[in-house]
């Protein structure tokens, strides 16, 4: 699969843009704050529907711009597929695959998988557990439908029963109804804690290679999945934390408290480990999502790396780019200098400068 071209309305600081891509590499290169992480998070955007900054839709409408679209060309076994997306300030947004509107998000599940690698993610592993949970659920949410039902709905329950515990303070007469929502947590959340288990089950397959790989033969890293609470013990659980829970008006027990323990030669290196070896854990995490799409879907997903070579040394800058030579990729960067001096090969430059997008030949 690979993205064909991209369309952009009022978006950030583009009033508009066309761009066509090339099937291998293609940079974007230029100073700071130009505009050049906007064309990759739009991309992530048509693609998963959601900012990888977390970014609400009114914050990607261009200033005094009061709606914006994009339009994104896939091609995927040959066929063209058409992604619009109209973001509007107090509206949900509208979506529509080949001019047909879509009522959910899931339904856009399978036209496009992507894999977008930021300097933040260097820190996934320095970084508190909700990165880890969210490294997860971003990639599962791609590869597994069941799984973005399931997490949507333990979700909007999680929220109720929040809710509830809230209202409890001044409704005791609704004590009643938290076993209703108890009972739907827990059948949800189950089928959430086994597919992260056998996610991270199947990373370390591929996981353990590339880290070996990177290091030298010097390092063997394990994925540990942590859940807040075993499937068979999540209801009583729920129970006995009844009065805690009503005190404090949050739900303490779930797989939204869940972590990933990741180990090198058998050191937890979130806590021991130096910034060097957290980094590489970092990259060799990023690297294994590519090729487990590969496993599942059997293509390639489509690569986006926002200004990471940058924070990586000489050698993992070497392996990142010998990875990616067969996958469609999308590199934001300040200079080519780095490319140049490791004679990378590169299919599509462009250079962008204040919103504007120039394709030197």
């Amino acid at each position: 699969m690979y993205i064909e071209s991209i369309e952009l309305k009022d978006y950030r600081n583009y009033e508009t843009l066309s761009l066509n891509f090339d099937k291998g590499t293609n940079i974007f290169y230029g100073d700071n704050a130009q505009g050049k992480t906007n064309i990759l998070e739009a991309v992530y955007l048509c693609g998963t529907t959601k900012s990888h900054r977390g970014s609400k839709d009114r914050e990607m409408i261009r200033f005094h711009a009061e709606e914006s679209h994009i339009r994104m060309f896939v091609n995927k076994e040959g066929i063209s597929r058409k992604i619009d997306m109209h973001l509007k300030k107090n509206k949900a947004k509208g979506i529509a695959i080949d001019g047909v509107p879509i009522r959910k998000a899931g339904e856009l599940f399978g036209i496009l998988n992507l894999v977008f690698f930021s300097p933040e993610d260097l820190n996934i592993i320095k970084n508190g557990p909700g990165e880890r949970r969210r490294f997860l659920d971003l990639e599962l949410c791609q590869l597994n439908k069941l799984y973005l039902s399931d997490l949507s709905n333990y979700n909007h329950i999680l929220n109720q029963r929040n809710k509830l515990l809230k209202d409890l303070a001044f409704q005791p007469s609704l004590m009643n109804t938290l076993e209703v929502w108890d009972e739907q947590l827990v059948h949800y959340g189950c089928s959430v804690i086994r597919s992260r288990r056998d996610f991270i089950e199947e990373m370390n397959g591929i996981i353990r290679e590339i880290h070996s790989n990177i290091t030298g033969g010097k390092e063997e890293i394990q994925l540990i999945y942590e859940p807040s609470i075993l499937e068979d013990d999540f209801l009583s659980a729920l129970a006995q934390n009844q009065e805690r829970d009503c005190r404090f008006k949050m739900t303490s027990t779930g797989p939204h408290r869940d972590d990933m323990g990741v180990k090198i030669n058998g050191m937890d290196i979130r806590k021991y480990g130096s910034q060097g070896q957290q980094r590489t854990a970092a990259l060799s995490l990023k690297l294994s999502e590519i090729y487990m799409v590969k496993k599942r879907i059997k293509d390639m997903p489509v690569l986006l790396l926002d200004d990471v070579l940058s924070e990586l040394d000489s050698n993992r800058q070497n392996y990142l780019l010998n990875s990616i030579r067969q996958v469609q990729t999308m590199i934001t960067c300040t200079g080519l200098d780095d490319f140049i001096d490791k004679r990378f090969h590169i299919n599509k430059i462009f250079k962008v400068v204040d919103g504007k997008v120039y394709c030197p030949s």
